[in-house]
């Protein structure tokens, strides 16, 4: 069975224990492995490696000895409790193995947890997992963290939920950063707050938060938002250069234009904008106001969906360029 992007929120927090397995994919190794990580914990608890319910595999060696993933998933344990044999980085090379263990897996064996990369529909380890009754397969995309997924995290590490603007501030910090590098950020701050009753505060997560992002990205979003049309062709050779990933940039944009659209409609006199370029970017939300920001806005959204587009040929850095430029020429002189 397929899992919907909200219905894998609350599933790998709250697994069931009587499933045959589920299958972890996407493109993003770092969101992909935070996923698992959750799962197995909320699946087994926290002793499983001590107590010998977790076997590890790893895909490349499936295709040496295929029988590891089924003895794994038949093998009886010592202790009680749930059971899993996990595989990381599968492909359609360690596929086999997978599909037997799947076919032969019966009521009391070890789940079957599976991780890979981004694998396309027609793959046949996805279309197992989503034609199977009793097995999920999840898509992890390079999408910003929801609310629920950030309160979970909060949760996880013992932080008491805030609200208002607090809330608001982590849910942009979120979307400026890895989600690697936000769970760092959540596990600090809640050492940071460690014995400290007081509601998390806009200072406490100024103080947690990284003090920077990627370079080369911030760099050519801060060409675009102020109008410095002559210099974004020269800084997406180099983006180019580096294997930028055309998805993945317009993301960084509309991350960024978003961040100026709430700083230009912000009413209370204190905008929440985190990072070095703070006073850069605040000085850019009054320069352009909310009007202008919300055809930027429109300008990005329909370029992201020409990117995903199925039926779209030409090359997507081109059309983020294109995009940008045409930012710049609308930014206010």
């Amino acid at each position: 069975m397929k899992l919907s992007t909200r219905d894998a929120v609350s599933y790998f927090a709250r697994p069931d224990p009587d499933k045959t397995g589920i299958l972890i994919y996407g493109a993003d190794a770092m969101r992909v492995a935070l996923k698992r990580q959750q799962l197995l914990a909320a699946l087994l608890g926290k002793e499983a490696e001590e107590e010998m319910r977790l076997t590890r595999l790893n895909g490349g060696d499936l295709r040496k000895d295929p029988a590891l993933l089924l003895d794994a998933v038949k093998a009886v344990g010592f202790f009680p409790g749930p059971r899993a044999a996990f595989v990381q980085e599968a492909n359609e090379n360690s596929g086999p193995a997978i599909l037997t263990a799947l076919a032969d897996w019966q009521s009391g064996d070890a789940q079957i947890i599976v991780t890979a990369g981004a694998l396309k529909p027609t793959s046949k380890l996805r279309k197992a997992f989503e034609a199977h009754p009793n097995a999920y397969a999840a898509g992890i995309y390079d999408n910003p963290p929801t609310r629920a997924e950030i309160e979970t995290t909060l949760s996880e590490t013992g932080l008491a939920l805030p609200t208002g603007d607090v809330m608001a501030a982590l849910s942009d910090l979120a979307q400026a950063i890895d989600p690697g590098d936000f769970r760092q950020t959540i596990e600090k701050l809640s050492l940071y707050k460690l014995h400290d009753p007081a509601p998390i505060s806009l200072q406490d997560i100024a103080a947690c938060a990284p003090t920077s992002t990627e370079a080369d990205v911030d760099d050519v979003l801060m060409v675009v938002a102020e109008a410095r049309a002559h210099e974004i062709g020269p800084m997406m050779q180099k983006l180019i250069a580096q294997g930028a990933n055309p998805v993945g940039l317009c993301i960084g944009a509309m991350r960024h234009f978003r961040a100026l659209y709430r700083a230009a409609c912000d009413t209370s006199g204190r905008p929440t904008i985190f990072g070095p370029n703070r006073d850069r970017m605040l000085a850019q939300s009054r320069k352009w106001g909310a009007v202008k920001l919300e055809t930027a806005l429109t300008v990005l959204t329909d370029t992201d969906l020409k990117l995903r587009s199925a039926g779209q040929h030409a090359p997507g850095m081109a059309l983020v360029e294109r995009a940008f430029i045409r930012l710049a020429m609308l930014a206010p002189r």
